[in-house]
């Protein structure tokens, strides 16, 4: 024991780096071996529905994934079968799993969600907004025919806005993405606000978070650049912003609706469905062929029902309110937030590193706005780019309209219950 403790002495700097390195793999191996407690809780749990009884005649509900593979930094498909997988098989449900990492597959889509008693999607934000290049998936679920599927989210990557709506907040990555394969087999459903977002000839562009032009999004998409910075990369992004232009601002013009009063909850279609051949004849047809043109500004409404304003703003934003749901309000809007231009370096700074925790935050002194549909002018010649639930478009005059509950999304029991208590309060 002598010659040990002499050997560690004489040898100390190798000692406290053995110890280091011993310490550091110790934790590693007991936080894996926590994940795997996780996976066989859940399983176990998901293996309970899978042992219910369900009469000879009644077919197997049918669950279609949507998985994009280059989603995550490629590592969406590692997470989803090492901790979702396993749960959603052992529940019983028929599950198909479609990888989108092919173009054309529009047609494949329409005839997967033709015949599906649920949508899973997993991955983020972008996900959720845009499987592929050329594959918009909610503007397949948002048509009629598919607008009444249940849609279940499991998030994979950083940037998952929509769960914090949806599941309770949690640190442990595994744990998280097993209590959202949960949640959608517990089957308790809200309906969630979408965007409409139209640009002067683009198609339709659909979001559940929101719309995002400015400073502060220009900046936090550069924050990767800076990765050899490690934790400094943010305020470092957002300090160069400042040397390239100050003050940075953002004008354009707005033309706004109030709000609408909420409608009774739709009765349910109770009319029998058309043979599966016609509802893929018609989903087809409304998919490939282009909807007519909408005038500029809609004819329907009186010209005196618009607002009108000119802004000069950092940051604009336009969301839903699906990040406050309330279940039980009377009026349907969406937030807009003009934030003041005239900050302080310093200012922005730091409030740059509270918009990568929450990018749709609107900050005191902004000027926050109702609506149920807006109408975005920007200047001739405006460069930069929009963030629509996380991903890039250009940056271009748009019309925006609110679709209030149109599509209904699983969600965690508890998290349902607070908003149910939150509305009574």
């Amino acid at each position: 024991m002598a010659k040990v403790l002499a050997a560690l002495r004489n040898n100390w700097k190798k000692s406290t780096f053995g110890a280091c390195l011993l310490g550091w793999g110790g934790h590693w191996l007991y936080g894996k071996h926590c994940d795997n407690l996780l996976r066989r809780a859940a399983c176990q749990e998901a293996q309970a529905f899978g042992n219910q009884l369900i009469p000879a005649t009644m077919p197997l509900k049918k669950a279609t994934v949507f998985l994009n593979p280059a989603a995550c930094k490629g590592k969406a498909v590692n997470l989803f079968e090492k901790n979702a997988a396993p749960i959603l098989h052992l529940s019983g449900l028929d599950v198909t799993v479609v990888k989108t990492d092919y173009e054309g597959q529009a047609k494949k889509l329409l005839e997967l969600m033709e015949n599906t008693d649920m949508i899973i999607i997993a991955g983020g934000d972008g996900t959720v907004q845009e499987l592929h290049a050329n594959v918009n998936l909610l503007s397949l679920c948002v048509q009629a025919a598919f607008s009444k599927i249940p849609i279940g989210f499991i998030p994979l990557g950083k940037t998952c806005t929509l769960s914090h709506t949806l599941y309770p907040e949690s640190t442990n990555q595994v744990q998280h993405i097993t209590n959202a394969t949960l949640a959608i087999l517990r089957g308790e459903t809200v309906p969630l606000d979408v965007l409409q977002i139209k640009g002067e000839k683009e198609q339709p562009v659909f979001a559940v978070s929101g719309l995002r032009w400015g400073s502060y999004r220009d900046a936090g998409v550069k924050i990767s650049e800076y990765w050899y910075l490690g934790p400094l990369k943010t305020k470092a992004a957002h300090f160069f912003s400042t040397l390239k232009e100050w003050p940075q601002k953002h004008q354009a013009s707005l033309m706004y609706l109030g709000p609408t009063k909420r409608p009774p909850e739709d009765l349910e279609d109770k009319s029998s469905r058309p043979p599966f051949y016609v509802r893929l004849y018609r989903r087809l047809q409304s998919y490939w062929l282009s909807p007519e043109e909408e005038p500029e500004f809609p004819q329907e409404v009186a010209s005196k029902a618009w607002e009108e304003l000119k802004l000069s703003t950092i940051e604009l934003s336009i969301a839903t309110r699906n990040r406050h749901l309330d279940l039980r309000r009377t009026e349907d809007f969406m937030d807009i937030c003009i934030e003041e231009e005239s900050i302080s370096k310093e200012e922005f700074i730091h409030r740059g590193s509270q918009k990568m925790r929450d990018p749709l935050m609107c900050p005191e002194g902004s000027q926050c706005i109702q609506a149920s549909r807006c109408i975005l002018r920007l200047p001739e010649g405006t460069e930069g780019s929009f963030g629509i639930d996380n991903e890039e478009y250009e940056a271009m005059p748009v019309d925006v309209k609110l679709l209030p509950r149109k599509l209904r999304f699983f969600c965690d029991p508890r998290m349902r219950e607070q908003m149910l208590q939150a509305a009574v309060q």
